[in-house]
């Protein structure tokens, strides 16, 4: 089990960084997350310097590792995020089930893998590398597709379940990429979780998204939380208070950002969800 940061939490930007500050003086947020592939280890950010002399949890996120790519992992993006979490004393790191570079070029953004026995192999291998220079755990996050590959062998909680046996990694399950998923591709949201090792849960993203004229929905990280992601959220806090785990909760916001008292209120929402459900016992 990869243990990770207790109660609500949001994701550090220098955007905002003076905000994030305050949001954690005054109790709102107990926690933040960082953008690995944006800092320097050796010239953190001083807001980051402040959170942490007041004890505060910093987890690096990274979103470049292309874990699941078919070309050779690149391990100086590894050791980079392995600086990072040294720096920042992190009790653990993440980055996504997902590939972001194929024939010498980067997409841009978090491509998902085929669900298929050859593609577990490739991601069971990098992320097995990767752990063996990181200095601390590596949790594993699911993303929001737009499509699917065919043929798929394994359903994502299946495929999802096998990849954490094999590497003994955590997860960062994101609920708003699981409700993408249940609107872009007809999936099922309660069968992932059906399917998942809810006890290998570090932590929970929730963020708000929109939906476009085609009825694709956008995990934009720029909207307010819906009340589907909310639901997504209190269902899933009940079901890993069942075996026994209660994940912290962290808000992502990247962009179109509100009001300080717009984000307080976004994280008293997922505090009152989290507060709303059972606790282990």
């Amino acid at each position: 089990m990869t243990a990770g940061p207790d109660g609500v939490g949001i994701g550090w930007r220098p955007e905002i960084d003076r905000t994030v500050e305050a949001l954690v003086d005054d109790g709102a947020a107990g926690f933040v997350e960082v953008v690995a592939e944006d800092l320097r280890p050796e010239a953190l950010p001083a807001s980051l310097g402040r959170l942490r002399a007041r004890g505060v949890t910093v987890a690096p996120h990274a979103v470049s590792l292309s874990l699941g790519g078919a070309e050779d992992l690149r391990t100086d993006r590894v050791d980079h995020l392995a600086a990072v979490a040294t720096a920042l004393d992190a009790p653990l790191v993440s980055d996504h089930v997902c590939f972001v570079r194929a024939g010498g070029l980067e997409s841009g953004h978090l491509l998902p893998v085929p669900r298929t026995r050859d593609a577990l192999a490739v991601l069971v291998e990098n992320v097995r590398a990767a752990q063996d220079r990181l200095p601390v755990p590596l949790a594993l996050e699911n993303i929001a597709a737009l499509v699917a590959w065919p043929d798929a062998e394994l359903a994502e909680g299946a495929f999802l379940a096998e990849l954490c046996a094999r590497t003994d990694a955590g997860l960062v399950l994101d609920v708003a990429n699981l409700h993408a998923c249940a609107v872009n591709l007809a999936q099922d949201p309660a069968r992932v979780l059906d399917d998942l090792p809810l006890e290998r849960v570090a932590y929970v993203h929730a963020a708000g998204g929109t939906t476009d004229e085609d009825g694709l929905y956008h995990d934009t990280h720029a909207h307010p939380l819906g009340p589907a992601v909310l639901d997504l959220l209190a269902d899933l806090l009940t079901r890993c208070a069942a075996v026994g785990v209660r994940p912290g909760v962290l808000l992502e916001r990247d962009d179109r950002y509100p009001a300080d008292a717009e984000l307080a209120a976004e994280l008293a929402l997922l505090r009152a969800t989290r507060d709303r459900t059972p606790v282990p016992r």
